[in-house]
């Protein structure tokens, strides 16, 4: 898209580019989404907010254009990946602040006039530091397919945003000794070394006695407990099952093509090389001669990756300086700059950066491309296939829920489908039935229900279901027969975690006053070192400890600990230097660490406000609606795995 812009409008400045691809994205990702109840049915809903709500048609669009935007920055999205990163859930939470922060503004009363519109159009597309002009203005706005109307709404809406916050967090100040304290933490470290023992590295293969289990149980009983459970009949239709009814029409691929390019597109490749030597360790006049002399070998016909192996200095040195198709991404922006310029296999001068210098070399470089429609067309038929047999299954599943709510029966209605209802067994809530339903989605629908009540569809990514409730068994304290193997599991847990601890305890003086990383392997224990740890830094294996942060800034250097508890096992630790923050250094950067420790402050604040507000507007998911959409956009990203 914005290659296009370009093409039409060479001569915008870099900045505007940017203000415009936000825009594209954040006009329907998140500007908008929400309307008042009764627009649209309760079934076409997917967050209710008081009065206000979330239409399944504005979420499905704003995680449509949300993802089609990371399309164009990432190389092969695929739902696995999609999925880690938690984008639909990201998606609806932006578009949930969104609603309740415009609501408590115009409770507030607070409002955006129409020239605070106009001179945010201008402060934002300029060239040269002038104005563009509202004819070219509006004209990229066509460009982008985006209506004046949208575009300003959006920009009314940021404004109106922007004074609520300010409003908001007028009040929140620091005092020096806060700011102090902040600085401390950020720029205070210690050079630290820890041994650790985990648990699961410990053998207890001893058989424990039925009486020994007893025993732990009736010492633990309280630990114990089942908590609510509910079963009910359910009936759930296969996706898969339904593909063999359904047809998919030449004319339906084509049409699906033609709708939805965007899919189909391979961004840009570049596959790039770097030598770079470091600015730490030499003055710059003898950094850039020695670069210069590499240059220089290369330039001659000497090995890039060769010579990248030998004398770079980055992560990607023993790789031969190989920075792939998307990590050079992670390079400087002067580097990313000089890259755009080089065609494939061609060799930049010396590019001088903040850190060092640069050499790079672009050894592949094809332009951005659409797909056929014959390359593609079994992924779409694929994709069509899945989705008309997902209608189809969410339609028989809707008249088996009217005939259950008319008869008021699962069974009768399945009776008259022939079908047959299944039970679910005693099910906790959330828990899963692993054979369709492992995010359990059957057993939430469950507790939302009264005895008899029927489930409105309850959607899954292998089908679509609906359940009815049977009975309902209340919280209640274990029988020792109903939880034995969790017993079991949990003694032997805790006569490991007692060997650990022994283990550990024992090697510590044999560890005293000895180089850590060549006895740890004789004493069995797993060596770890840390050059720079700050205070709430996550620490590998160990996760985050206030123990270890405690210790790091206070234990004496080079003595060696009492055994640190953390989550899976016990560790040693060691403090072989500090560094400690300095009031002079401190006093020259105050503002700039009172700008930023304000900042972190207002956006704690805010999140704390959301979350309240949050409860006072009762927010709710309509998870089995949120589950269906999330599931229709995902499935067009599994071929891509």
């Amino acid at each position: 898209m914005l290659k296009t812009m370009r093409k039409n409008v060479k001569a915008l400045a870099p900045t505007l580019w940017i203000v415009i691809a936000t825009f594209i994205i954040s006009i329907f990702a998140i500007w908008g989404g929400a309307g008042r109840l009764g627009e649209k049915s309760q079934e076409e809903t997917i967050a209710f907010m008081g009065r206000d709500h979330i239409s399944r048609d504005s979420y499905y669009q704003a995680l449509r254009n949300r993802l089609e935007a990371l399309q164009k920055e990432f190389r092969g999205l695929n739902k696995s990946f999609i999925e880690q990163l938690n984008i639909p859930q990201q998606v609806l939470e932006q578009m949930i602040q969104q609603n309740l922060l415009s609501r408590k503004a115009g409770e507030m009363g607070i409002t955006a006039s129409s020239q605070e519109v106009r001179d945010r159009i201008v402060s934002l597309f300029q060239r040269d530091g002038k104005f563009i002009g509202f004819d070219e203005y509006r004209r990229i706005l066509e460009y982008n397919r985006m209506s004046l109307s949208q575009y300003e709404n959006s920009l009314k809406e940021e404004i109106v945003l922007n004074k609520l916050i300010q409003l908001l967090t007028a009040g929140i100040t620091a005092t020096p000794e806060e700011l102090w304290e902040n600085y401390r933490k950020q720029n205070e470290s210690a050079k630290i070394e820890y041994l650790l023992l985990e648990e699961s590295k410990v053998t207890y293969d001893q058989t424990l006695t039925a009486a020994e289990i007893q025993a732990y149980f009736e010492k633990n009983k309280a630990k114990y407990s089942l908590p609510e459970r509910r079963q009910g009949s359910y009936i759930f239709l296969q996706t898969e099952d339904f593909k063999k009814e359904v047809q998919v029409s030449d004319g339906d691929i084509e049409k699906y093509y033609k709708d939805n390019l965007g899919q189909f597109k391979e961004p840009e490749k570049i596959k790039v090389s770097r030598v770079f030597l470091s600015a730490t360790s030499k003055d710059k006049a003898t950094l850039q001669k020695d670069a210069q002399a590499i240059l220089d070998r290369l330039t001659a016909g000497s090995d890039f990756a060769q010579i990248a192996r030998t004398s770079s200095e980055d992560e990607k040195a023993k790789e031969g300086g190989d920075w792939g198709y998307d990590d050079w991404r992670r390079l400087s922006a002067k580097e990313r700059e000089e890259i755009e310029k080089l065609s494939a296999g061609q060799m930049s001068g010396l590019v001088e950066t903040t850190d060092g210098f640069s050499i790079l070399k672009v050894s592949e470089k094809e332009p951005e491309k659409t797909q056929t429609l014959e390359e593609v067309k079994a992924r779409v038929k694929s994709t069509l296939e899945d989705q008309k047999a997902r209608e189809l299954a969410a339609q028989r599943i809707g008249q088996i829920e009217k005939t259950a709510r008319r008869e008021k029966s699962l069974d009768v209605a399945a009776q008259n489908m022939g079908l047959k209802v299944k039970s679910t067994g005693l099910l906790k809530q959330g828990q899963a039935l692993e054979e369709f339903d492992p995010a359990g989605s059957v057993s939430q629908a469950l507790f939302g229900l009264k005895e008899k009540q029927v489930s409105s569809p309850i959607y899954a990514f292998t089908g679509t279901g609906i359940t009815e409730l049977e009975k309902v068994e209340a919280p209640r304290p274990a029988t020792f027969e109903e939880v034995g193997q969790d017993v079991e599991k949990d003694l032997r847990a805790g006569k490991q975690k007692e060997i650990t601890l022994q283990k550990i305890q024992a090697a510590r003086a044999q560890v005293e006053n000895k180089n850590w990383e060549e006895i740890a392997p004789k004493v069995g224990l797993e060596f770890k070192s840390v050059a720079e740890h700050k205070k709430e830094q996550y620490l590998g294996v160990i996760g985050e400890s206030p123990e270890i942060d405690r210790l790091a800034f206070s234990l004496p250097v080079n003595q060696t600990s009492e055994p640190v508890e953390f989550a899976t096992g016990y560790a040693l630790v060691r403090v072989l230097e500090r560094k400690e923050a300095s009031r002079e250094e401190f006093e020259k950067n105050r503002q700039t660490e009172l700008t930023n420790f304000l900042e972190a402050k207002k956006n704690r604040f805010l999140q704390a406000y959301l979350d309240r507000l949050r409860g006072e507007k009762d927010v709710k998911i309509n998870s089995n609606l949120f589950m269906q959409v999330n599931n229709d956009i995902l499935s067009r990203f599994e071929s891509q795995e």
